[in-house]
């Protein structure tokens, strides 16, 4: 197993995701907050999360398993997700419990995400894909200070989706 950086924030922490976050994984695609993922079976959430896992072993990075600092119990799932028929490096981001929402945790961690990405992953570029209709999902990027990009292209598995662009984070004295 390649071994994985842990991020901290003010409130949270973000780690590799195992085997303990399937129940958490599996009781959120299942509910009805997950629709945008067309994830409707056990099977295929199960499918997903092994797919979480090994993207870890595969390329090295993967989304984190967000926890409330001094905790374990997994509240999202949030980080770099580039399968291979992805266009473009994605931060993607989910908040498990309803409970959870409207606190600032998924922003948090995407900010933390997005700061490794352009400054320890080197990327040049990042996206999120986002349905049309989840407008959570779009006003959290826009709250990061990504644009839309109408000349960029989502994935083909999501067809009509936006595509946002996000800024390099700038740190005292210049960018990232």
């Amino acid at each position: 197993m390649i071994p994985a950086p842990t991020l901290t924030t003010e409130r949270l922490s973000l780690r590799r995701p195992d085997a303990r976050d399937w129940p958490a994984f599996r009781d959120f695609m299942l509910s009805p907050r997950a629709s945008f993922f067309g994830i409707d079976t056990e099977a295929k959430a199960f499918r997903q999360f092994a797919a979480e896992l090994g993207h870890w072993d595969i390329y090295g990075h993967g989304m984190w398993t967000v926890t409330l600092q001094g905790t374990d119990a997994a509240i999202g799932l949030v980080g770099p997700w580039t399968p291979p028929d992805w266009p473009e490096n994605e931060i993607g981001w989910m908040i498990y419990p309803a409970s959870a929402e409207g606190k600032g945790y998924a922003f948090e961690a995407a900010r933390a995400a997005i700061a490794h990405a352009y400054g320890v992953l080197h990327w040049d570029t990042v996206v999120s894909y986002v349905a049309p209709d989840n407008i959570r999902s779009a006003k959290l990027a826009e709250k990061l200070g990504a644009v839309i990009d109408d000349k960029a292209a989502p994935p083909a598995s999501c067809k009509g989706y936006l595509v946002f662009r996000h800024p390099r984070p700038q740190t005292k004295g210049g960018a990232a």
